[in-house]
């Protein structure tokens, strides 16, 4: 339990931690897109802003995945 809580925590603190540097670096990009979502189309945002957002949610999704993937500490493979 400690062991997913662990990697829980360190998931989401280093996914923060690449939201807000890449929000400090993305301040003074000079190309902005918006994207088309097919009901509307979003703010004009920075393409290196838009690829890191995705970067940092595959961050979290993955350590967060992995810390509920992970099997118990109590179950061992001859003990059922």
């Amino acid at each position: 339990m400690l062991l997913r809580l662990r990697l829980l925590v360190a998931s989401l603190g280093g996914g923060a931690l690449l939201l807000l540097l890449l929000c400090l670096g993305a301040q003074n990009l000079d190309k902005r897109a918006s994207l088309n979502l097919g009901v509307g189309r979003t703010a004009e945002l920075p393409t290196g802003f838009l690829v890191g957002i995705a970067l940092v949610i595959g961050v979290i999704s993955g350590g967060t995945a992995t810390a509920l993937l992970l099997p118990r500490g109590d179950q061992t493979p001859g003990n059922e």
